[in-house]
């Protein structure tokens, strides 16, 4: 893995379910929120997060998280750079460091105006390779 980024996220009253656990559409959007600040710090200089799109996700749940873990620890690592495209293992971990869910991403850069995919700028990797 290339670069890593982590993100604290309060587990909230509204990420809770009727059993009182983390729902597991809400894992998605921890792992959104650590993916789009990874990204912003990668490409904010010259470019933008909103030039990319996800096109995969694919998760794994390992543990319930409950509203007594009260913060979780998201993380984006860098996994792979393509032509047009940016793979990232994320995990979602507890503060005592419980592995809670793991997950692979893939994000396609887009060009604004055809809304299809387009290379990666010269610019876009360094960023994406430094954070």
């Amino acid at each position: 893995m290339l670069a890593m980024h982590l993100k604290k996220i309060e587990i909230r009253w509204s990420d809770l379910d009727a059993f009182c656990h983390v729902n597991n559409a809400v894992y998605l959007n921890y792992l959104e929120e650590v993916r789009d600040e990874f990204l912003n710090l990668a490409v904010a200089p010259t470019g933008s997060a909103w030039d990319f799109v996800l096109v995969r996700v694919a998760i794994d749940y390992r543990r319930e998280l409950k509203e007594e873990d009260q913060i979780v620890v998201a993380s984006c690592a860098l996994t792979s750079i393509g032509t047009a495209s940016v793979t990232t293992h994320e995990e979602i971990r507890t503060l005592t460091g419980d592995l809670a869910a793991e997950a692979e991403a893939v994000m396609v850069a887009r060009d604004r105006e055809t809304g299809k995919s387009r290379p990666l700028t010269d610019i876009e990797r360094a960023g994406i390779e430094r954070v």
